[in-house]
């Protein structure tokens, strides 16, 4: 075994590509887990399920999405997505019901529970979300910051401050 000597190793990378999408990478990691530990200990939600109802509430569909689709924006696959929709379903946040014109399409509509759910938790989502980027420009984590920068200081605050 080799004898470790430095406390934090450095990794570099070879091109600017890949250090760019790895610095993006852990960047949605560390918001992904942040804003995911907020939604829960604050509203019960996953991030996948915040997720889905906004995509949900969101669309211009009238708040209901073929299921498939619903896995492409969020994304997960669609055994996933299968798994997801029934936990909302038991939960009261949305109904699940076959497109009459396709009986292979499987539709998700927002309840009206599922709906105010969502529009409390996006206070949430969006200050955690923001914390997290406002910090990663602090910290100027190269080389995602560039754009994020603009980013955050476009963005108004959530809802409620």
């Amino acid at each position: 075994m080799p004898l470790i000597t430095a406390p934090s190793p450095h990794i570099e990378l070879p091109t600017p590509l890949e250090q760019h999408w790895q610095a993006q990478r852990i960047l949605q990691a560390r918001a992904d887990d942040a804003v995911g530990r907020a939604l829960q200990a604050k509203h019960g939600l996953s991030l996948s399920e915040y997720n889905a109802l906004a995509a949900l509430a969101y669309s211009d569909d009238g708040g209901h999405l073929r299921q498939q689709f619903l896995a492409d924006a969020i994304p997960l696959n669609q055994s996933s997505v299968s798994r997801l929709v029934l936990r909302l379903e038991k939960l009261g946040l949305t109904e699940r019901y076959v497109c009459p014109n396709d009986r292979r399409g499987v539709y998700t509509q927002i309840t009206d529970a599922g709906r105010e759910a969502v529009e409390t938790a996006r206070a949430t989502y969006v200050q955690v979300l923001r914390e997290i980027l406002e910090e990663a420009v602090r910290d100027d984590v190269p080389p995602v910051t560039r754009s994020l920068r603009q980013a955050v200081q476009e963005q108004p605050s959530p809802p409620g401050r």
